[in-house]
């Protein structure tokens, strides 16, 4: 009989999830959130992941779980889902509160987590950048960051990963958001697995882009498109599972580039 892995032998997922805020806050309930971290935790789980979810949590709960979590035990690979109503630089704790995500960034640029993989999907609106009544992830707020200290504060070997552009709204349905839901079908696609991560999240963006388009009088034609950036070092594989019917594929979550098969170049400016 197999001995469960420890989890300093296994990657890890926390997903993040605010669904319902608290009595007083003005921000709308996001229904679909919920069936994004089931399928989520369905589909991470089958990957080898240890997967833990939170639910509606305040702005100072937030930052006292991402401190844990900067330092748990992991093997190759830490990702991250923060779903959530947001503005440019923030989402917002079930209390109203912005958390700003270059304070998350910060906590897992340590010891801990060097060289390993840092993933993290943000699931929410950076801005405002659709019609007044539109049902998104937004709040309305005016609240700003410089767009780009939190940029500057993603730590090396990390990849952040964007539902939308920055100034624009992220969809959110009842039946969950596209960004996080066809992550799921590409996770669950054969092959999908097996991208290395910048291919893989090349097809995710290319897919919500040109595969969706919202429907009805007033959000008809109005579509989303995701992008990420990477502090990414090395080639990684963060779902490709390590071992299948009991023999290993050879591929874990930080293939290095290798060198001998790089080819010497003359610097130049372009």
């Amino acid at each position: 009989m197999a001995q469960p892995r420890s989890d300093a032998e296994r990657n890890r997922a926390v997903l993040v999830s605010v669904s319902r805020f608290h009595y007083g806050v003005d921000l709308g309930a996001r229904p679909g959130a919920k069936r994004d971290t089931r399928r989520l935790h369905r589909v991470l789980s089958k990957l080898g992941f240890r997967v833990d979810i939170h639910h509606d949590l305040g702005a100072d709960d937030l930052y006292s779980l991402f401190r844990k979590v900067g330092r748990l035990p992991v093997k190759d690979c830490c990702l991250v889902v923060l779903s959530s109503h947001g503005e440019e630089g923030c989402v917002f704790g079930a209390d109203g509160k912005p958390v700003w995500l270059s304070r998350i960034f910060r906590c897992f640029e340590n010891a801990h987590m060097e060289k390993k993989c840092k993933l993290f999907f943000i699931q929410a609106c950076r801005g405002r950048g659709l019609d007044d009544g539109v049902q998104v992830d937004s709040s309305g707020s005016d609240v700003t960051e410089d767009c780009f200290s939190q940029y500057l504060s993603v730590p090396v070997d990390t990849a952040v990963i964007y539902a939308t552009a920055p100034g624009y709204g992220a969809f959110m349905h009842q039946l969950g958001a596209v960004f996080l839901q066809t992550l799921c079908d590409l996770l669950e696609e054969k092959g999908g697995r097996d991208l290395e991560l910048t291919r893989l999240l090349t097809r995710l963006c290319h897919r919500v882009a040109y595969a969706f388009q919202a429907q009805g009088r007033v959000l008809g034609g109005k579509k989303q498109m995701p992008c990420f950036l990477t502090r990414l070092t090395r080639e990684v594989f963060p779902f490709v599972q390590t071992e299948k019917e009991g023999n290993a594929i050879g591929l874990s979550a930080t293939s290095l580039v290798g060198t001998e098969t790089s080819r010497s170049r003359t610097p130049s400016i372009s």
